[in-house]
């Protein structure tokens, strides 16, 4: 189901552009994420229920590394509310400084079902080409959850499959799915 409007955009590609209610929206997003079966498991995180003490950290971090030209946070809102956000990368090593990476993208459970992370990883192929000169983004998606179903709908390819690489739990173990798009 759409929804009737589209969100707002926004960035954070420094680390005091994120204000204080945005940066504990999203980390409230990625703890609900988590704890409803979301594939944003960070390293640092444990393995969910994970709390909001224990997400803070590791998302300050995050939010420390970003730098206009390396790693963005891109955000989706309606008004004042975080719906979903994601994080674009670059890697700075020459041979591969044209392409990004896409890393914790992620939809808040009361914004699921609105196209909120179709419409983010729409934008985020915008930011790429328009504003960081990527020629190629990459991402990496737990296998068992219809995440390659959701990223081929939205021309993202795969080319290459890790089998087993991603322990959920003891005798859960799930294939790593590479997939690739030109921005």
């Amino acid at each position: 189901m759409a929804t009737p409007e589209s969100p707002d955009f926004l960035q954070a590609t420094r680390p005091d552009a994120l204000a204080a209610d945005l940066r504990r929206q999203l980390i409230d997003c990625w703890v609900a994420v988590a704890n409803t079966g979301g594939a944003v498991i960070a390293a640092g995180f444990p393995m969910p229920p994970v709390r909001t003490h224990e997400v803070a950290p590791v998302a300050d971090q995050l939010i420390a590394g970003l730098e206009p030209d390396r790693c963005r946070i891109l955000l989706a809102a309606y008004g004042d509310t975080l719906a979903g956000w994601l994080v674009l990368r670059r890697d700075p090593h020459p041979l591969i400084a044209h392409c990004g990476v896409v890393n914790h993208v992620q939809t808040h459970p009361g914004f699921r079902g609105r196209g909120i992370g179709a419409a983010l990883m729409e934008r985020v192929r915008v930011v790429a080409r328009e504003e960081m000169g990527l020629e190629r983004l990459q991402l990496s998606a737990r296998a068992g959850l219809g995440l390659e179903e959701f990223y081929g709908r939205l021309g993202w390819v795969e080319v290459g499959r890790w089998p087993g690489a991603l322990r959920v739990a003891p005798g859960d173990d799930r294939d790593d799915i590479l997939m690739s798009v030109s921005p």
